[in-house]
């Protein structure tokens, strides 16, 4: 992730813990992945991240925070299906055949292999960057991958982005 940067507005160990407790916050109940659950989850993300930001940067006395914010999270599911999670797709029944893992359907049997030959082992491939043209006195980005998803078959990764006022 990015380096620390000496001009945030808070702290960047403070940044990891309020991004921290968005996510636990989010998807500290969810077992899994859900699609239709993934907006509601950025948001509250987001907005528990904003909400923190600028309380903690705004100056004693002050109305405002010294700088403006942007936020963005981003959840990626991972290719494990459900199943493979031993949880049921959309009701309370067990699943009692074995898990398997696949891109596509080829009647159970996984033939899918990552870009070294070797079976897929269930997860996308990402890749980020962000640049901007500002004043590195008063503005910056810090960027934050959550671990706290990994089990649940989700990766979220959030950026933070400060501009001085």
């Amino acid at each position: 992730m990015a380096a620390p940067q000496s001009n945030a507005p808070i702290s960047t160990t403070r940044l990891k813990q309020i991004a921290m407790d968005a996510c636990q916050s989010a998807i500290g109940s969810a077992e899994f992945y859900e699609h239709p659950k993934v907006e509601g989850w950025n948001a509250a993300i987001i907005n528990s991240v904003l909400r923190a930001l600028i309380s903690e940067a705004t100056p004693s006395g002050s109305q405002a925070p010294a700088h403006k914010f942007v936020v963005n999270s981003t959840i990626i599911q991972h290719l494990v299906p459900t199943s493979a999670l031993n949880k049921p797709k959309g009701g309370s029944e067990s699943k009692s055949d074995n898990p398997s893992i696949s891109t596509s359907d080829t009647g159970g049997i996984s033939s899918a292999t990552a870009t070294d030959g070797k079976p897929h082992v269930g997860r996308r491939g990402m890749h980020s960057a962000t640049q901007a043209f500002w004043s590195e006195k008063t503005d910056g980005m810090w960027s934050f991958k959550y671990d706290g998803g990994e089990s649940k078959g989700m990766d979220i990764v959030i950026s933070v982005i400060w501009i001085g006022l």
